[in-house]
């Protein structure tokens, strides 16, 4: 869960009251959030450097304090404040509007159709009349910080920027360009610089590096520009130098980039209605045409409020708690939700700061924390039930416990491979059937889930080729195949491996374990074309050497193989002794 710092004096003078450390605990969990922590700013800086100085009187009381990972509203002392004094009944929900300009007025920002190589999406706002202090500039700076860490997910999919409207001049455009085109000063430097030896300067900023692997491999990068093709940013890294917002700036533009349109929506929302509160018309924000690539205009931000339809007995049965209409529509009222009675439904306003509210379910959980959970009463089960193993997990238990005492020893692997340990290393070819790809993978490590344990235990055998002969190791664990008939799309199987490796490749041992496997599981060795029990027959798996493998057929189907391993495959695996395997899908034993 997300953690904010915030001051308790300035936390207090927001809501317009005192609070004792345990009144505010009591307040936090009524709300559905938590104190975490209560320090200083001088012990915070103490703790990170090592000192043993002594505390002060005059240090100011900082509270961290945990919130839920959806509510991004929550994310800085604004709406914090303000969703609490809503809560305690101090405040109504306020009214966001989109200044009534004609679009002839509105600021432009033409998008151009390269972006769509990089950051095809791009959303803007203008916050006039702002007056900043240093704890609102801080603020309105760390809820940046904090929104691209949690749903930016690092700047990956949104990238804020924010400027000094009154140093730029529209109309903006949003381009994708050469890096060695783009030169500009960015922010906090005095030295221009082309875009490509960014990338290199910024390899040693502790800060930034981090985030220049989402466009530094790539041919174009992302830039915006004004009517004087003046530089706003270098999305998602660094913003120009020469729209750096002050204390001063009175005008904010604020600009989203990202590869997910209704995130960056989201995230520009966030931005705007935490921090109209300061502008000089309150709540009010003035739009911004955004002009796609293909003509088509939209007006951002979309500030409209969109309504939710509800049963009572729906919320009642979920809590446990008999409530009237009424009730209901005044417990949403304390969490930021009107609400209203029509035609025996509950009919939901819900504003642009709730972007949590997906489902009936979410309101029905707002109404149970505005009711106070510690309000609900106990209440013993109608029914009771005995709970026990899942039969999968008991059959895996009983084979592990067979196979250890076989002698072999237990691994436990990633179920998340390389793209080439799934497949090339395994001499198998990708069919674009089987494999569930990893979108946005963190590294090359993590690009597949596995189709097979097979890579598994091989990299295992790899790294621990200098132990004594012979290994012996097994892994009982799910793969991950497609699958239509889903609801996502993929499925789970259960499979088991064993690997023998010695001077010699030892497939008399991972025979005999095949057959104290069916022993174990109750099937009989059978000829070919029995169904009533298992047999072996020759089989042509590419991981596996010709004529020195078998396919296990159980009841007339297929549910595995074992073999001695190919010697390309042990050599892509550095492994330099002979070794023989078997993987079983163990479901059918079920």
């Amino acid at each position: 869960m997300p953690i904010i710092s915030v001051g308790r004096d300035r936390l207090f003078k927001a809501l317009g009251k005192t609070y004792s450390q345990e009144q505010f605990e009591e307040l936090c969990f009524d709300f559905g959030i938590e104190l975490d922590d209560v320090t200083t700013e001088k012990a915070i800086l103490r703790k990170e450097k090592h000192l043993d100085e002594e505390a002060t009187d005059d240090e100011e009381v900082i509270y961290k304090i945990e919130i839920p990972a959806n509510r991004y509203d929550l994310l800085c002392l604004e709406g914090l404040a303000q969703a609490l004094r809503i809560f305690i009944g101090k405040d109504e929900v306020p009214d966001y509007k989109v200044l009534d300009l004609p679009v002839s007025s509105m600021l432009k920002m033409h998008v151009k159709p390269e972006t769509s190589w990089i950051r095809p999406f791009i959303v803007c706002a203008v916050l006039r009349g702002i007056t900043f202090d240093e704890a609102r500039y801080n603020s309105f700076i760390d809820l940046q910080d904090k929104l691209h860490q949690n749903l930016c997910r690092r700047r990956t999919l949104v990238a804020i920027g924010t400027h000094d409207l009154d140093t730029l001049q529209g109309p903006f455009t949003y381009e994708a360009l050469a890096p060695s085109q783009i030169k500009f000063v960015p922010l906090k430097q005095e030295k221009e610089f082309r875009a490509d030896e960014l990338m290199e300067y910024y390899k040693s900023d502790m800060k930034l590096k981090k985030f220049l692997h989402i466009i530094e491999n790539s041919s174009v990068f992302p830039v915006i520009y004004d009517s004087k093709r003046i530089v706003l940013s270098l999305p998602p890294i660094i913003n120009g130098a020469h729209s750096a917002i002050t204390l001063k700036t009175k005008n904010v533009f604020i600009e989203c980039t990202g590869t997910d349109l209704t995130k960056a929506k989201i995230v520009l929302n966030t931005m705007v209605t935490m921090f109209s509160m300061y502008c000089e018309r309150k709540f009010e924000v003035e739009p911004v045409e955004v002009i796609n690539p293909d003509e088509k205009s939209v007006i951002y931000p979309d500030l409209s409020i969109w309504n939710l339809e509800i049963d009572l007995p729906y919320i009642c049965r979920s809590i446990g708690v008999p409530l009237k209409e009424n009730e209901v529509i005044s417990l949403l009222a304390k969490m930021q939700l009107s609400a209203q009675s029509q035609n025996s439904k509950i009919q939901i306003s819900v504003p642009p700061t709730r972007s949590d509210i997906l489902h009936k379910c979410d309101v029905m959980e707002d109404v149970s924390i505005a009711y106070g959970f510690n309000n609900i009463p106990k209440t013993k089960p109608k029914s009771l039930t005995q709970g026990k193993q899942h039969p999968l997990n008991h059959l895996s238990d009983l084979i592990r416990s067979e196979i250890a005492m076989a002698g072999f020893t237990e691994v436990l692997t990633w179920i998340l491979c390389s793209y080439e340990e799934n497949f090339s290393m395994v001499n198998r070819k990708d069919d674009k059937k089987t494999a569930v790809v990893i979108g946005n993978p963190r590294s090359s490590e993590f690009e597949v889930a596995r189709t097979s344990l097979l890579p598994g235990i091989l990299k295992t055998m790899g790294h621990n080729k200098d132990h004594p002969r012979p290994i012996k190791i097994f892994e009982v664990g799910d793969i991950v195949v497609l699958d239509d008939e889903k609801d996502v799309g993929a499925a789970n199987q259960r499979r088991l491996a064993a690997l023998y490796c010695n001077s010699n490749s030892g497939f008399e041992i991972i025979h005999g374990l095949v057959d104290r496997i069916m022993e174990v599981v109750g099937l009989p060795f059978v000829t070919v074309g029995d169904n009533s029990g298992y047999y072996i027959r020759p089989s042509h798996e590419p991981e596996y050497f010709p004529g020195r493998q078998a396919s296990i057929i159980v009841k007339g189907k297929s549910v595995g193989a074992f073999g001695i391993v190919h010697p390309e495959v042990l050599a892509r695996f550095d492994i330099p002794d002979p070794c023989s395997m078997l993987e079983i899908n163990i479901q059918p034993f079920l």
